[in-house]
Parts: structure tokens; sequence; C-alpha cells
């Protein structure tokens, strides 16, 4: 009887098997009625089923998109508001322009994806790594007059980060008003967190994301990726450039990154400062208004931009299909550089279509050696052989590491901004970028992406078929753990 007595279920063992239960059945509820990747989806259902309770509170912490309600709730607050710029300004619309007559269907595509308007009469200049960028993002900061706002996923307080903070600290002595934010996991990098420096300097500074230790699990797969800094309401910088002594290439880095980034004026600036406020409005309630953000812009320049939000809210897979669409659009030439490439299905097919259809597909992505998150690299090894097959070609660029992210289509269209081509920038970050309509621009960029391929090194199918057994294991388990994202 003793015996007996010691396997008989005790009220501990029920009190996990009904969490358990309850846990399991309600994350495979979830994922079967919020989970519209039918790969991710059996991945998780596997998961939740075969590792008690771990597989559940794993699926809390990495597979819910916590934040796609309340995204809905403060861009409807910002809208009744009444702040919106010139964002929405229909007299804006380029329908005249060449470059947008030529590509009807993506224009009107990106128009139904986009919540912005497509807007002409932009200037962009592409600034070639930080020693380009840096001095003019620093030199925009002392010639403000009334705001700056500034968002970063990282921002380093050492090197070239600590002219930034003294030159936003000068710019709150001389009474702009300025307003940072860096996301949350991005202030990690660092210590102590730059916003807690900026803070001690009189700067307004906020982490992207909930503080409080429950919500912050929940959340802690979500990012805000967005680079955008934004200069008296007229004045902008985006790509995909964090701020870290690492884009210093002439400054000789310990981790040298090399990457793109890009001055904007014009009317689409306005598109960029609207979606800075619906960030800062989520982090801090306040609004962001008068004409110190929103003064009316002139139109210095040829170039017709839509601004592309995109996020885990109800902005979810914008930059997904307004890539997959623009390929589809491709008649010609399809130039891509990424420093994370796994595509989803919808760019994976219309690549693919692509290359059926004669157009001609080159893309550079950073080699094992110089991608700074090698797991990536062996995953998206595994995908290159229907590209290849197809007559794609893959070029792998060696160091320094290259975190620039750029599309171009038949010297026309151009996308620039924070997106990478992977599940996580795709699905989970809060990213922006610009899609351009422009024949000067396009083939600026090109030339951007001739010099880089000249560095870089051509994978084959022979080049795959040499990798040796271990290393095409390894890789083929690093893809096993992409659809998770």
């Amino acid at each position: 009887m003793r015996l007996l007595h010691e396997y008989l279920p005790t009220a501990w063992h029920w009190f996990l098997l009904i969490l358990e239960i309850v846990a399991a059945g309600g994350a495979l509820l979830h994922v079967i009625l919020r989970k519209n990747d039918p790969r991710a989806a059996g991945y998780w259902v596997a998961l939740i089923a075969l590792v008690p309770l771990l597989g559940a509170l794993l699926y809390l912490l990495l597979g819910i998109n916590i934040i796609r309600r309340s995204g809905r709730r403060y861009r409807e607050a910002v809208e009744s508001y009444g702040e919106r710029g010139n964002a929405y300004m229909p007299h804006l619309l380029p329908e005249w322009e060449t470059e947008v007559q030529s590509m009807p269907g993506l224009v009107n595509s990106l128009k139904t994806l986009s919540r912005l308007a497509l807007v002409g009469g932009n200037a962009v200049r592409p600034l070639h790594n930080g020693d380009e960028a840096m001095p003019a993002m620093l030199e925009a900061i002392e010639s403000a007059q009334h705001s700056i706002s500034l968002i970063s996923y990282i921002f380093e307080s050492k090197g070239i980060g600590a002219r930034f903070v003294d030159a936003l600290d000068r710019a709150v002595q001389r009474g702009v008003e300025v307003c940072v934010m860096v996301d949350d996991a991005g202030t990690r990098y660092d210590w102590p967190p730059i916003t807690t420096v900026l803070r001690k300097r009189g700067v307004q500074a906020h982490r992207f994301m909930p503080p409080s230790l429950l919500n912050r699990l929940i959340t802690m797969n979500l990012r805000n990726h967005r680079k955008l800094l934004i200069i008296d309401g007229k004045t902008g910088f985006t790509g995909g450039m964090n701020i870290r002594q690492g884009n210093m290439l002439n400054e000789s880095p310990t981790h040298p990154v090399a990457d793109l980034h890009f001055l904007v004026e014009g009317p689409v600036v306005s598109q960029m400062q609207r979606v800075f406020a619906e960030d800062w409005h989520f982090c801090t309630g306040e609004w962001l208004q008068g004409n110190k953000w929103y003064p009316d812009l002139e139109m210095p320049g040829d170039v017709s931009i839509i601004g592309l939000p995109d996020g885990p809210d109800d902005d979810m897979q914008t930059i997904s299909l307004a890539i997959a669409t623009a390929l589809d659009s491709a008649k010609r030439e399809v130039r891509i550089i990424s420093p994370y490439f796994l595509p989803p299905e919808p760019i994976f097919s219309s690549l693919i279509s692509c290359a059926l259809r004669g157009v001609r597909v080159r893309i550079i992505t950073p080699s094992g050696g110089a991608n700074n998150i090698p797991f990536v690299h062996w995953a998206s090894r595994t995908m290159y052989a229907p590209f290849l097959r197809r007559g794609i070609r893959i070029f792998e660029s060696g160091m320094p590491f290259d975190h620039s992210k750029l599309l171009t289509i038949d010297g026309i269209f151009s996308m620039i901004g924070s997106t990478n081509l992977d599940p996580r920038s795709l699905k989970l970050n809060f990213e922006f970028n610009l899609a351009c309509f422009d024949d000067q621009l396009a083939p600026t960029l090109n030339r951007s992406f001739d010099q880089k391929l000249a560095r870089s090194t051509e994978v084959t199918l022979e080049t795959l078929a040499s990798q040796t057994l271990p290393e095409r294991f390894r890789n083929g388990v690093a893809r096993l753990f992409t659809p998770l994202l």
C-alpha cells in the first residue's frame, strides 16, 4: 500500500497537469486563430505539444504579437487629435511625373498598402558610412532652431555617440525642444544606458517599450528598429545606421560597419515626423503639435516618395508586401543589398518570378566571416540553391560587415530605410522605409551597389556543393529556427 501511495498523483501533480492543459490549450488556440504563416504555426504547435509548459511559455514570450491592438488605439488617437501635417496633402500627388507614370501598377499598390500619401518634390542624398552620415547629422542638430526628433535602435554614449550627446545638450540649452527615443533592447548595447546619460544632461529621452518587468517579458521579442532624425520638421535623416563608433570607418574602429544613410528634404519629411510622433505618443502619451514639428514644406527636388511604416500593429507586413509587389513590377533588373538575407515566402516567390521572366537579379549579403550574426548567415545559405538554379546571382561581401539595406528596380524605383530581409525585421520589428520614384536617385544607388559588388565574391552552385557535411548540417539546423520568428 505504501508503494502504491508513492505513485498516486499528489495535489502538486494535479496542479501542474491542470496548468499544462490550460497553458497549452490557450497557446494552441492562439496559434490556430492568429498565426497566418502555416509553417510557423506548425512549429509552434509541435513545440507546445512536445515540451510541456516550456513550449507554452516560449510562445507567450516570443510568439504573441502584443502590440497589434494598442497600435490601432494610439494611431486613432493621433488622427482624432488632428495633427496630420503634410502627410496626406492630395495636391502633392505627383501623378504627372514620368517615373510615376511608368510604373502605374506599383504606384497604385503602394498607395493601397501604405496609410501615407505619395508626394513629389523631394530631394534625397545618399550618405556613405558614418564618415559621411554622422557629420551631416551633427551639423543638422547644431543648426536646429525649434525641434529635434531622434529615434534609433542603438545609440551609444561613447565615441561618435558622445558628440551626439553634446550636440543634443547644446540644442536644449539654446531652447530647442528635443525628443529622443531608443529601443529598450538597443539601450543594452552600452552602459550606462543612453537614456540615462541624456536625461542627466536635460534631454528628454525615453525607452521604446513598456518599462515594467511583466510587460517587457511579454514584449521582449518586439523591437523598434526605426532610424529617424528630423530637424525643425524640415530636414530628415533615415536609413539603416545606428549611432555607434563602428560606423566611423576612417577612424579604424574595433568592429567596423559599412552602411548607407540618407538626407531627405521635402514634403515626405512630414511623414517621417508623423511616424516619430506616433511612437513618441505611445511612449509618453504626449502630443507633438504645431509649426515647430509640422512647418510648411518646400519642394526642393524631383523625387516622388511614399513612406512605408511597418510593425507588429495595423501596419503589419506592409513592407513585405510592398517589396514583393515592387519585384513583381520589375522588367529589366533588380539589385538588392541586405545584411541578413532570409526572405519570407512572398518575397522568395517574387524573386523566383523575376528570374523566370528574364529579369536580371543580383543580391549582395555579407559572408559568414563578415556577418555579425553567423547563425543568420548559416540559415541564409540554405536558401541560395533555388535562386542560383533560376539564374539569380548572389554575392557575399567581406569585411567590414555591410549593414546596408537597398532595393533598386529598373533604374527608376528605389526602396531605402531600416528594414532587413529577414523574418524578425519583416514581422516583429517596427520599421520605416521610403519607396522612391526617380531616374536620377536609382542610378546613383546602383553605382554604390557596383562599388560593393566589386568587393564581393560570387556564390555558385559549385560553392554550395563544396561545403562539408558538418557545414550543411549546421546550416540546416539554423534554418529550422527561422519560422519561429
